[in-house]
C-alpha cells in the first residue's frame, strides 16, 4: 500500500494551492499560522515546517515580527540546489554542459538577427579583458559569465537570460567541486573571440559552429577529470 504523505508535505501543497486559488502576488501577506492550522485541521508546528520548506524553495519569505509573505520568483534556490546536487557526479556536469550547448547554439541565430553595434562592442571589450587575464594566467570566470550574458541580452528575454545565468553558474560551481582547471586559458579566449567575430560578420552558421567547438572543448575537460573516461 502507498504510504500517505507526511503532514507537513501535505500542508505545503495546501499552502501552494491557497496562493494559486487566491491569485496572490509577490509581497502579499499569508494568513497567520494559527488561522492556517485551524483551516487545515493540523498543528501549528506542521504549518511552520511547511512554511520553512516553501521558504527554501523561494515561494514564501518570513519577515520577523511582521508575518509571512509571498516571495518574488527567483531562480536562486534552483541554482544552489543544482550545483550542490552535481558535486558527486561528473556525468551530471557533462549533461548540464550539453543543455547549455543546445540552448546557446539553438538561439544564436536570433541574436545575430537583432544584435546591435553596442552589444558587439561590449562583447569585444569583455573578450579583450579575457585575453589580458589569460596572458597573466589569471582566472577570468567573471568575464566568461558576462560574455554569455551579453550574447543573448539583445533578445530581451528575461527567462532565457536567467536560464543561461543559472546553467553557467551551476556549471562553474560544479567545476569547482570537482577541481576542474582551465589548462589552456588562451585557447578559451580564442574560442570566445572567434564567436564574437562571427557574430560581427552576421554569420550565423559560423557562430553556431564556433559555439559547438567551444562546448566540445568543455567536454574534453570534463572527460579528462572523469575517473572512468571510457
Amino acid at each position: 500500500m502507498p504510504r500517505p504523505p507526511l503532514i507537513h508535505v501535505a500542508v505545503q501543497q495546501s499552502l501552494k494551492d491557497y496562493i494559486e486559488a487566491n491569485d496572490m502576488r509577490p509581497g502579499q501577506a499569508m494568513p497567520s499560522e494559527s488561522f492556517l492550522a485551524r483551516q487545515l485541521g493540523v498543528g501549528r508546528n506542521s504549518v511552520r515546517e511547511a512554511i520553512k520548506a516553501l521558504e527554501s524553495l523561494g515561494i514564501l519569505e518570513t519577515r520577523r515580527g511582521i508575518g509571512v509573505f509571498v516571495k518574488e520568483f527567483s531562480f536562486a534556490p534552483l541554482l544552489d540546489n543544482l550545483a550542490f546536487g552535481m558535486r558527486d557526479s561528473l556525468r551530471d556536469v557533462g549533461e548540464l554542459r550539453e543543455i547549455r550547448r543546445v540552448l546557446e547554439t539553438g538561439l544564436i541565430g536570433q541574436t545575430i538577427e537583432v544584435i546591435g553595434d553596442d552589444d558587439i562592442a561590449a562583447l569585444r571589450d569583455v573578450t579583450a579583458r579575457m585575453k589580458a587575464r589569460a596572458e597573466k594566467h589569471e582566472s577570468f570566470a567573471a568575464e566568461d559569465q558576462e560574455f554569455h550574458q551579453l550574447l543573448f541580452r539583445c533578445q530581451n528575454n528575461r527567462m532565457l537570460n536567467a536560464l543561461i545565468d543559472i546553467f553557467w553558474s551551476a556549471f562553474a560551481k560544479a567545476s569547482q567541486f570537482h577541481g576542474m582547471d582551465n589548462d589552456d586559458p588562451l585557447a578559451t579566449w580564442a574560442d570566445h573571440h572567434a564567436i564574437v567575430e562571427a557574430i560581427a560578420r552576421r554569420d550565423a552558421e559560423d557562430a553556431r559552429r564556433r559555439l559547438d567547438e567551444h562546448y566540445e572543448g568543455l567536454a574534453r575537460v570534463i572527460a579528462r577529470y572523469s575517473p572512468n573516461p571510457g
